[in-house]
């Protein structure tokens, strides 16, 4: 196992540089003035732009700029704004909201997606099943900002059960209704993904061994249907994490949460590049890390996988 994670660490090396760099040149290879605007309405004198221009680089190919930035990047330097306040500070002070955001998102989307999945793949067909089956088709259509409004009228407007925005620094309680916007869409995909990986696995051969050698049901549906009906699921919910960190412009604005999404969001209109950079650059690691952590647990869900 050791020289299978090794071995897949050194595998995200090149996969990490090819993504980092198609970033650099989508946003800092586009034709136009990046300092269009930075002085007002009047034009920004010449001299303000050969300054800047030399500060990013910007006279430089773009395969020079971009390893000049890996180069910083390395080193945990993420750059600056045009208005000199650091990137790595700004991120600092987002990430953590947008992070403990994205793991109620994903505990909600998980507990309740896997619970919902294999309850009506048990059961068959019939009440629950179809009740399942529409409200996912449901959450499915919505899109999450007029869930997230909805959400917001109703219990916070309306019943007054929860703050209708969020305040700087939120505790779990007050991020779990934005945490089940964030998360609704995935957790009505996760549902139906478990309840058909549960449908197929019953009416697998090992399944009808196990139960003819009289194992307990509860035994048969957790250690053998269960850990080979999570492998699709742990993919999806290990890629998703990424997508809710980077997904969350929507909700965030919605619940007026200042976390990645509202920097990101900020960031693109102020055209501000290296902020964008270092922002997807971050996300991008997290996915990488993320598929490695979903890798390992194959092994742990499935026996027949083997990391030699």
């Amino acid at each position: 196992m050791g020289r299978y994670i090794l071995r897949r660490l050194l595998q995200l090396i090149p996969v990490f540089i090819g993504t980092t760099f198609i970033i650099y040149a989508l946003v800092w290879a586009l034709p136009g003035n990046p300092f269009a605007g930075k002085c007002g309405a009047r034009s920004c004198p010449q001299a303000y732009i050969d300054k800047m221009t030399e500060q990013y680089n910007l006279n430089e190919p773009v395969i020079v700029q971009y390893f000049l930035y890996l180069g910083k990047l390395l080193t945990g330097n993420f750059g600056e704004t045009y208005s000199g306040t650091e990137v790595g500070t700004l991120i600092q002070n987002a990430y953590p909201v947008t992070v403990k955001l994205a793991l109620v998102a994903l505990i909600i989307e998980g507990v309740i997606g896997i619970a919902a999945g294999v309850l009506t793949a048990l059961r068959g067909k019939g009440f629950l099943d179809n009740l399942v089956l529409a409200s996912t088709l449901v959450l499915i259509s919505v899109p999450v900002f007029v869930t997230g409004f909805i959400l917001q009228i109703v219990l916070g407007v309306q019943l007054e059960w929860i703050q209708p925005s969020v305040g700087s620094d939120p505790t779990i309680g007050e991020l779990f209704v934005p945490g089940f916007v964030l998360g609704s869409l995935s957790m009505a995909y996760i549902a139906r993904l478990s309840r058909t990986a549960m449908m197929e696995n019953k009416r697998a051969d090992y399944i009808r061994t196990a139960t003819a050698k009289g194992l307990a049901p509860r035994r048969v549906v957790g250690i053998h249907m269960l850990r080979n009906s999570l492998i699709p699921v742990i993919t999806f919910i290990g890629t998703d994490f990424g997508a809710l960190m980077g997904g969350a412009i929507v909700t965030e604005g919605v619940f007026n949460i200042h976390g990645i999404g509202g920097l990101i969001f900020e960031a693109i209109m102020q055209q501000e590049g290296t902020t964008v950079t270092g922002v997807v650059t971050l996300l991008v690691i997290v996915y990488l890390l993320m598929n490695l952590l979903v890798d390992i647990l194959y092994a742990a869900l499935d026996p027949r996988i083997r990391y030699d």
